[in-house]
């Protein structure tokens, strides 16, 4: 199923991951853990949120929707339950996740690393999977049951499409620790080849796959931090390759792929910037980019966009909605956003996004609060309507 694009008006979309219900989280938690726990309560209650979730993302305008990711506990960590060699273990390092690695913002920024882990924005102890053994995709029960409560829950509806997110082979590297695989491009190719399963089955169900490959820019101020940018080019070029490699016998049309600095309120001023990386993200197979620029490290690089030379068959998502400040964008600013990319590639292939996920981690501690989240999309609705009147001349 080739993605839409913006025909006769702006299309909006959004990254992935929406709100959790704090009964949700526990029992995903519970299950994440391994720890006593009702499975069919569990089952249950992530049906009826996935349901919940398309209604309201319909009633907020949102066109490209998705199953706001719930029946996981988070983006990389479900990956646990589908796959064999992961054992749960407690988290290595210190404000810089399981990799060990502390992020710059917090080692420049001591009072700031306090304050995050003090309200529960980072982490020092989450449970980790941990691969110790070899990698399979095993259990393909949780991925049916994804497919199947989101098949229920469009039912009857009309939205302009259909997506669901799935972990790179890269930022799964990036995030879960190995301990098995003698390299780490050993446990890049196992993870590549385990996941090509869960690609092939969400193209094949019909939904646009949609591939979060954070790693190609987040990483260069935590992991990758003492690499030189080119020696970081170097390392995402080989995540592209390896991602290329397992989605081989998916329509580039059929994907897209989202790139990120990190979902937090923070400094960032050791983002890389994306025309540093554009031209390893431009090598990847998926036809549509989302990616920041609503946020205020980033807003100012549709200026760098404009400079650089984006192949023809590549689809601009933009992030015209921060997803880490309760600010509810106006809709002439969500316009303007979108109206510049509009001037770079053409409105046809631009489409409404957010800067990341709502709910990235699927804890509790959300940055936006979920009302203000409907309230957002909402927002972002309004000002691709207004875009498009602009735009197209007086269509509504």
């Amino acid at each position: 199923m080739a993605m839409k694009i913006s025909t006769d008006r702006i299309l909006t979309t959004h990254v992935g991951s929406l709100p959790r219900s704090p009964e949700l989280v526990d029992l995903l938690e519970a299950q994440n853990q391994g720890k006593p726990h009702d499975e069919k309560a569990l089952a249950d209650l992530v049906a009826s949120s996935i349901k919940e979730a398309v209604a309201k993302q319909i009633s907020a305008g949102v066109d490209v929707v998705n199953d706001g990711e719930l029946g996981k506990v988070g983006y990389t960590h479900y990956v646990g339950r589908r796959l064999s060699g992961f054992k749960v273990m407690p988290a290595k390092g210190r404000f810089g996740g399981s990799r060990g690695t502390v992020h710059k913002d917090y080692t420049d920024f001591p009072d700031f690393a306090a304050r995050a882990g003090a309200t529960g924005q980072i982490s020092t102890s989450y449970p980790t999977p941990t691969a110790a053994g070899p990698i399979k995709y095993v259990d393909r029960g949780p991925l049916e049951a994804d497919l199947r409560n989101f098949s229920v829950a469009v039912a009857g509806k009309s939205p302009a499409q259909t997506f669901l997110s799935s972990a790179s082979p890269g930022v799964l590297d990036n995030h879960l620790p190995n301990v098995y695989y003698k390299t780490d491009d050993d446990y890049l190719e196992a993870l590549a080849e385990a996941m090509r399963e869960e690609y092939l089955a969400i193209h094949r169900a019909g939904h646009v796959l949609q591939i979060d490959c954070p790693e190609l820019a987040s990483a260069r101020a935590n992991r990758y931090q003492n690499e030189s940018i080119e020696s970081f080019r170097k390392i995402a070029a080989r995540a592209v390759e390896v991602l290329n490699h397992a989605t081989r016998d998916i329509p580039p049309d059929a994907m897209r792929m989202h790139v990120c600095w990190g979902n937090y309120e923070g400094p960032h001023i050791h983002d890389v910037p994306f025309k540093d990386v554009a031209e390893v993200v431009f090598q990847a197979r998926p036809a549509g980019i989302l990616f920041e620029g609503a946020n205020p490290r980033h807003e100012h690089e549709w200026e760098d966009w404009a400079e650089l030379k984006i192949p023809d068959d590549k689809i601009l998502i933009p992030g015209v909605i921060d997803t880490t400040t309760n600010f509810v964008e106006h809709p002439q600013l969500v316009a303007q956003r979108l109206g510049k990319y509009a001037d770079i590639v053409g409105k046809e292939r631009v489409i409404g996004g957010v800067d990341c996920g709502f709910s990235s981690s699927g804890g509790k501690n959300y940055r936006v609060a979920p009302s203000i989240v409907w309230a957002k999309l909402g927002a972002l609705a309004e000002g691709a309507r207004l875009a498009t009147k602009k735009l197209w001349g007086g269509a509504s």
